[in-house]
C-alpha cells in the first residue's frame, strides 16, 4: 500500500506570481486540489496540487461562481487531452444512480454567455459513451433571462462554470433534457430573472444554480424568485467555509454542501468527509423552514444536503473557450459541482411535483450517506460547521444514496 505523500508545491516566490497575475487567482479553503481518480480514488487518498477560483470576487448585489479548477504556477488552467478526474461512471457509482432513466428537464442558470457551451458538453458525452445532447434532436436549449435567442456577453470564467454544471447534469442523468439559462450579468437581478424564466419553460423539473454572495437584508423578498413549487430548485452553498451566503439561505431551495469523495474499501466502495470550504451555518434574515428542527440555529440552516465539492477529489470537465489561455479537458471542484448533481439526482426521482421545497429529504434520510466527520471552520465546536451523525451545516443530512431522498 503506498503511503500517502505530502507534496509541497507553492513557494513564496509562486503564491508573489499567483497574486500578481490575475484578481481571482487565489488558493483553494485545502491549500490545493484534485488527484487523477485513477491514482487517488484507487487508493482512498489525494494529493495536493494548486486551483484557483474560476469567477472573481462579486460586487454588493452581485454573485460568484463556485466552482474551482487545477492550475499552474502561473494561475493558468491546467488543461489535457484526456480526462482526469471523477468521471460519469465515478458519481454514478458514489451516489447509487447507475443505470437511472429519466426524460425530465434540468434548467442550469448561470451568468454571461459559453459560445461553445453545446460543443463542448457533446465532447463531454461523446467521450464517455453517453448520448448526444444537441439542439437538433431536442434535447439541448440555450435561452437568454428573457427566453430569446440573442445571448448575453461572453465571459471565460463563467463559461467554464457552465461547462461544468452541464456535464455534471449529464454525468448524473444521461438521458434528461437540458436547458441552459443565461442571464444578462451576475447581479442578483438578472439571475433571479433567468430562474424565473427557467421555471416557465416547459418540462422543467430541477434548476440548478452553481452561485451565491453576501446576505443581505432585502433576500428575504427577493428569494421568491426561487420560490417555484413542483421544481426543485438547488443552490450551491459557497465555498469559502464556514458562513452562509444567498440564495442559499432561502428557504425555497435545496442548499447543497460538499464533501471530500474518495474510493474505500468498504460496501458502498466510498467515503465522504466534509469539505473544509463548503458554506455552512444559520441565516442572518430568512426564517427557518418547519421541516428544519435543530435546536443551534433560530433561522434557516444551510446545507440541507451536499455532494462532492472539493477540488482535491475533483471532476473531469471539457471546456474549450480558452479561459487564461486554456482549452480542454480540466479537473473542477467546488459546491458548484454538488449542486447540478443533486439537481439531477432530483430529475432522477422524478418525484419534483410532489415536493415541498427542501423538505424531501428530511423525511427520506434512509436514502442518503450520512457524512459524519470533517469540518469547514470554528464555530465552537457545532454542528454548524462539524459534521456530526445526523443533520450538520457542511453537509446537511448527508449525500444521495440513490434517488429515494429526492
Amino acid at each position: 500500500m503506498m503511503q500517502t505523500r505530502t507534496r509541497t508545491f507553492l513557494s513564496l516566490a509562486a503564491l508573489a506570481v499567483l497574486a500578481a497575475c490575475s484578481p481571482d487567482t487565489t488558493l483553494s479553503p485545502n491549500g490545493a486540489a484534485a488527484p487523477d481518480a485513477s491514482m487517488a480514488s484507487a487508493m482512498g487518498q489525494s494529493q495536493s496540487y494548486l486551483h484557483a477560483r474560476v469567477c472573481p470576487g462579486a460586487e454588493v448585489g452581485s454573485a460568484r461562481c463556485h466552482s474551482w479548477v487545477r492550475v499552474d504556477a502561473k494561475g493558468a488552467p491546467l488543461a489535457t487531452t484526456t480526462p482526469s478526474g471523477y468521471g460519469p461512471a465515478d458519481l454514478q457509482s458514489a451516489y447509487n444512480v447507475a443505470g437511472a432513466t429519466a426524460t425530465g428537464t434540468i434548467a442550469i442558470v448561470d451568468a454571461y454567455d459559453d459560445p461553445n457551451a453545446e460543443n463542448d458538453l457533446n465532447v463531454y458525452r461523446s467521450q464517455y459513451g453517453l448520448p448526444a445532447c444537441t439542439t437538433a434532436n431536442g434535447c439541448f436549449r440555450k435561452i437568454n433571462q428573457s427566453g430569446g435567442t440573442t445571448p448575453p456577453r461572453a465571459n471565460g470564467g463563467w463559461a467554464q462554470e457552465i461547462s461544468l454544471d452541464l456535464d455534471m447534469a449529464s454525468a448524473i442523468c444521461p438521458t434528461c433534457k437540458i436547458l441552459l439559462v443565461e442571464a444578462s450579468s451576475n447581479s442578483f437581478a438578472n439571475l433571479s430573472a433567468a430562474v424565473d424564466q427557467a421555471a416557465k419553460q416547459p418540462g422543467v423539473v430541477a434548476i440548478s444554480n452553481s452561485y451565491g454572495g453576501s446576505e443581505y437584508s432585502s433576500e428575504t423578498t427577493d428569494q421568491a424568485h426561487y420560490n417555484h413549487p413542483g421544481i426543485a430548485v438547488t443552490v450551491s452553498s459557497g465555498d469559502n467555509g464556514y458562513g452562509v451566503e444567498f440564495p442559499a439561505a432561502s428557504q425555497y431551495v435545496t442548499a447543497v454542501g460538499g464533501t471530500h469523495l474518495v474510493r474505500a474499501s468498504n460496501a458502498r466502495g466510498w467515503t465522504e468527509t466534509a469539505w473544509s470550504g463548503a458554506g455552512s451555518g444559520c441565516s442572518a434574515y430568512i426564517a427557518k423552514p418547519s421541516w428544519q428542527t435543530d435546536a443551534g440555529c433560530a433561522r434557516r440552516t444551510v446545507a440541507d444536503v451536499s455532494a462532492i465539492g472539493d477540488p482535491n477529489t475533483g471532476v473531469a470537465v471539457y471546456d474549450s473557450y480558452a479561459y487564461r489561455g486554456s482549452s480542454g479537458w480540466m479537473v473542477f471542484g467546488g459546491t458548484s459541482v454538488a449542486a447540478p448533481i443533486v439537481a439531477s439526482v432530483y430529475a432522477v426521482a422524478g418525484n419534483t411535483s410532489a415536493i415541498n421545497y427542501g423538505s424531501y429529504p428530511y423525511s427520506h434520510t434512509a436514502s442518503l450517506n450520512d457524512v459524519t466527520s470533517g469540518s469547514n471552520g470554528t464555530c465552537g465546536g457545532s454542528y454548524l460547521c462539524t459534521a456530526v451523525t445526523g443533520f450538520d451545516g457542511p453537509t446537511g443530512l448527508g449525500t444521495p444514496n440513490g434517488a429515494g431522498a429526492f
